[in-house]
């Protein structure tokens, strides 16, 4: 998919999630998905090696200006759930979206907590290429893997106004007891986000 295709489909999603925003709350989980809720366990050499990749090549990011100097920008507002606690503010960078590679040093989104006092958090790392565009890349393959990590497919439609996507979240700097690569995170909250 060409970078001005997801920008356009990008900018439609954060209309649509802006009009929603009127409304009071934050945005709600989408429906229907099964959620990991297994205890984290000991990570396994290759899932430790990840981990610190992810730490050592975001850690500049836990200034938010740093990202959006590189050109990192909040969309979606704060990702939350109702029952399984929240994803929180995704830092997207489109142009890595748009290229569709998978590099554990460069993650296409970067996650952060809003905490009471006003400042974000850090607090992980997503991985995310567009189905369509990967599937038609790499045939006969199925979903991306990253240093054994099985990417989570997310269908279209979706909360997120995206085509299918494939998506890889890597809870570097906030540990997860359901394990560092779900999707949801129980100790994460979106309360202290007041929108931009």
């Amino acid at each position: 998919m060409k970078t001005a295709q997801l920008v356009k489909q990008f900018q439609h999603s954060f209309i649509t999630l802006a009009l929603a925003a009127l409304c009071p709350g934050t945005a709600p989980a989408q429906q229907g998905h099964a959620h990991e809720t297994a205890a984290q366990s000991q990570l396994t050499p290759s899932q430790g090696a990840l981990l610190k990749i992810v730490r050592d090549n975001t850690e500049r990011f836990k200034e938010v200006s740093v990202a959006e100097a590189e050109g990192y920008s909040l969309l979606f507002g704060c990702v939350s759930g109702p029952d399984a606690g929240a994803m929180g503010l995704h830092y997207v960078n489109l142009n890595l979206v748009g290229a569709g590679v998978i590099d554990a040093t460069r993650p296409q989104i970067v996650i952060y907590e809003p905490m009471p006092d006003g400042h974000l958090k850090l607090i992980g790392a997503d991985f995310l290429v567009i189905a369509s565009d990967w599937d038609k890349a790499h045939p006969g393959q199925g979903a991306p893997q990253l240093m054994g990590q099985l990417f989570h497919y997310f269908e279209s439609p979706n909360r997120f106004g995206l085509p299918a996507f494939y998506t890889l979240h890597v809870w570097a700097w906030k540990e997860n007891p359901n394990g560092a690569f779900v999707n949801w995170h129980p100790n994460v909250s979106c309360q202290a986000f007041a929108g931009q």
